[in-house]
């Protein structure tokens, strides 16, 4: 039988610094099981006034515009400048089987052998917003565990990105030279919600492609909602040109955030946003858990398909026969 810790085993081993614990935990936290729940939470409380003092951001990007090899150089890069990062990296999940391939620590092979680094890929589980749900209660148990700098790379799927906002300081969009469909295919609201443009790949033959790339970013800015100015940086990930530049803006970016108070203002919203979606799924739970619900829910369900009534109307139905 397997070991299985303590939750009080569990996080001194996460103030230790012990990535085998921070991992057990962090699944911990993943658990769907209801007799996981309380534990979680327990864990949860311990960790959370170790918290607060990383630096989170997002790194965003459509499938094939290279962001683990820009995590994995940038990472390095921090890590040689002192800095402890951890990477909390998001697979799609099948819809078939629900599996993941969770390739990230293949694609980031030596800032996963770095002592101050800390990978964990997950499976999303087919969630939206590019990020899992419990991603939050991640990051809390990572700055538990010493790491000043926390990065969130998502699936990169799209629109629904722009969620990883609610729980990240700074959102880098990566982008890739000749990119006008992939442009077209980005919304606005990714693209304003970025922090940092990096367009990647900017060496060789692709540099004038990267230039044209950086002038059409600059004008879907110029005539969106941005107020602010957002720094578009062409680099190279795999050649590691640039990076330095990008690696101050981040940190730079970063301090302004602390100085002018718009940190603790951020995170206070982000706090509100994850009250509500903490309270709405418990609800749920509490309304599925009810086993009046649960027969009167198997009643609507096995005449639907004999009624032929829309879903909408359907629920409206059960509703109003359904008392809280």
């Amino acid at each position: 039988m397997a070991f299985e810790p303590t939750v009080k085993e569990l996080f001194e081993g996460i103030r230790a610094g012990n990535k085998i614990f921070l991992g057990r935990a962090i699944t911990l936290i993943e658990s769907a099981k209801k007799t996981d729940h309380d534990r979680a939470i327990e864990l949860l409380s311990l960790c959370h006034p170790l918290s607060g003092n990383s630096l989170r951001i997002a790194i965003t990007g459509s499938p094939g515009s290279g962001k683990s090899t820009l995590i994995e150089s940038l990472g390095n890069l921090l890590i040689a400048r002192g800095h402890k990062i951890a990477v909390l990296a998001v697979d799609p999940s099948s819809k078939e089987s629900g599996g993941s391939i969770l390739g990230d620590k293949t694609r980031m092979e030596t800032l996963t052998q770095a002592s101050n680094a800390f990978i964990r890929p997950s499976p999303n589980n087919l969630e939206l917003g590019g990020i899992k749900s419990n991603t939050r209660e991640s990051i809390i148990l990572c700055e538990a565990a010493g790491f000043d700098l926390v990065i969130l790379e998502t699936v990169g799927v799209g629109q629904s990105e722009i969620e990883v906002s609610h729980m990240s300081d700074l959102v880098l969009l990566l982008l890739t030279p000749a990119g006008g469909d992939d442009l077209q295919g980005i919304k606005k609201g990714i693209m304003e919600t970025a922090d940092i443009i990096a367009i990647n790949k900017a060496d060789g033959a692709l540099m004038k492609e990267a230039q044209n790339t950086r002038y059409s970013v600059q004008q879907s800015l110029k005539h969106g909602n941005r107020r602010d100015q957002v720094e578009i940086i062409q680099i190279s990930a795999l050649q590691k040109t640039n990076l330095e530049h990008l690696a101050d803006s981040i940190l730079i970016q970063f301090e302004l955030l602390k100085e002018t108070g718009m940190l603790s203002k951020h995170r206070a919203e982000q706090n509100d946003i994850w009250f509500d979606s903490a309270l709405k799924q418990a609800v749920i739970n509490k309304i599925y858990d009810d086993e009046n619900f649960k027969r009167q829910l198997e009643v609507i369900k096995s005449e639907k398909d004999k009624q032929q009534i829309p879903a909408p109307i359907l629920v409206q139905q059960f509703m109003a026969k359904w008392k809280f």
